[in-house]
């Protein structure tokens, strides 16, 4: 019978326990950090926005916080001394100015500001300079005078110069009678000039030559300045506004285009300036100034 017995089968089963979730704690952690963050910028952001005087008081109340509380009060900051209303700065000239308001700070953002305009306003005159070479070349009557036609970009603006050839001149000798290509010349760059709001400035100017009649009479001083409102007329007869007009004046022979040779015909020419604005109010503010 014993032979006859069947084994005892034993079958154990082992119980996994299932691992703990964690999946939120990190949210916990995230939503820590951000507001700690948050909490760092606002604060930043305040320190940045406080005045100096509110800053000193904040620090003097950490410092003593009982003297403060017993002899300024929370506006203690706004003086230069604890005691209410005390202190050299009793109307608060500087406690309560943002730093922003400082005349200091607003100088510098105001030049910067200036020079930012100025460079962008130069980048226009470059773009009108390739414009006025372009007309020129496509012109008949122009692209014969290009040895003569001088374009270039100075601090005042873009200047344009029509100058006398020895076989080519602009005006008739001693007068300030145009010839027939220098009005041509003229009332194409007026054309180009109009596109454009910047006002301008005319100077006429010779060669050291004297004059016949003397400098005590009819002098190069004058023909110049004939010569500059002679141009004047000529634009605005192409349809220049008269507003456009800053200056015009005569500089007879004092700024020669050649030093190296004052009779050089080249030294007689007129000279358009397409102004700057801060060129135009430098302009307008000597001519103001002028008794």
């Amino acid at each position: 019978m014993k032979g006859d017995a069947k084994p005892t089968i034993v079958i154990k089963r082992v119980k996994r326990a299932a691992a703990a979730h964690h999946g939120g704690a990190w949210k916990i952690a995230y939503a820590d950090f951000v507001t700690a963050m948050m909490a760092f910028f606002l604060l930043m952001w305040l320190l940045g926005s406080t005045t100096q005087g509110e800053l000193q008081g904040i620090a003097d109340y950490f410092r003593t916080p009982l003297k403060v509380a017993l002899a300024g009060g929370s506006g203690s900051g706004d003086s230069s001394s604890v005691v209410r209303g005390g202190g050299h700065d009793l109307s608060r000239t500087h406690g309560q100015v943002s730093r922003t308001d400082r005349p200091e700070f607003k100088r510098t953002i105001n030049l910067q500001a200036a020079q930012a305009d100025l460079k962008k306003e130069l980048q226009r005159m470059r773009e009108l300079r390739v414009r006025m070479q372009e007309t020129i070349e496509k012109h008949p009557t122009l692209s014969q005078l290009a040895g003569q036609i001088r374009i270039d970009v100075t601090d005042e603006g873009l200047r344009i110069q029509l100058v006398d050839e020895k076989n080519r001149p602009m005006f008739d000798t001693g007068s300030p009678r145009l010839k027939d290509y220098a009005r041509d010349a003229l009332r194409e760059v007026a054309h180009v000039l109009h596109e454009v709001d910047n006002r301008l400035s005319i100077s006429g100017h010779t060669d050291a030559k004297p004059y016949a009649g003397g400098e005590r009479g009819y002098s190069n001083w004058e023909l110049s300045a004939d010569r500059a409102n002679a141009a004047r007329r000529e634009l605005l007869a192409a349809g220049l506004a008269e507003q456009k007009m800053v200056r015009v004046v005569g500089l007879a022979d004092s700024q020669h285009l050649n030093r190296a040779d004052p009779l050089d015909p080249a030294n007689r020419r007129i000279s358009i300036v397409v102004m700057t604005r801060k060129a135009e109010q430098d302009a307008i503010g000597t001519a103001r100034s002028t008794p």
